[in-house]
């Protein structure tokens, strides 16, 4: 099932976000039903980015910007999923520096912060950490574009449509940056696959 097709059936006979925006134009205390279905998932889609620490800045002013932008969301579109991402986005280009340090840090220690306390998680952290630590090398040495593309689509779970909306580039733009970042994942993860088994041995 598509991230889109996911979606709607979450919220199926929900009211659509952009009849809630349109609504809180005459109800501002209505917009908090924006926040209430997407903060969870705009932030652990940027804590994984930057931080827990820097993430909290980073949703609290994606969704002030949204309010405040309101009046000028395109009610053409019902879900407003990629116009949030794509404010968070503007918001985490100003982290990249942020960001680097973060995958540099992960890649040293092997700890994703953002799957710390998760209990159903707790079991796969025993086999993962080594991977964790070589995702999070090659994260750090990808392409700014090609990091967007492949984490839009990854983590923050959008199809290709609306990554290239985020970004503003064209569908065929993100299939290329895609494939090269997926490419090059691959060859890092399966090495570091190789090294850890022989060194098991």
């Amino acid at each position: 099932m598509s991230p889109t097709a996911s979606r709607a059936q979450a919220h199926e006979g929900a009211e659509s976000d952009a009849s809630v925006i349109r609504r809180s134009l005459h109800e501002p205390a209505g917009f908090g039903e924006i926040f209430h279905r997407h903060a969870p998932a705009l932030h652990r889609y940027t804590a994984r980015r930057l931080g827990s620490a820097e993430a909290e800045d980073v949703v609290a002013e994606t969704f002030h910007i949204a309010f405040r932008e309101r009046r000028r969301y395109d009610p053409a579109y019902p879900d407003a999923r990629p116009w949030l991402w794509r404010i968070a986005a503007n918001l985490i280009r100003r982290h990249h520096r942020t960001e680097t340090r973060h995958y540099r840090a992960l890649a040293r220690t092997g700890a994703d912060p953002v799957l710390e306390g998760h209990a159903d998680r707790v079991d796969a952290r025993v086999d993962a950490d080594a991977v964790s630590a070589s995702l999070a090398s090659v994260l750090a040495r990808l392409s700014k574009g090609d990091r967007d593309v492949l984490l839009l689509i990854a983590w923050g779970d959008l199809t290709y449509e609306e990554a290239a909306s985020v970004l503003g580039i064209p569908v065929g733009t993100v299939r290329s940056r895609l494939h090269r970042a997926r490419r090059i994942l691959r060859a890092a993860l399966s090495a570091s696959a190789v090294i850890n088994e022989e060194g098991t041995r």
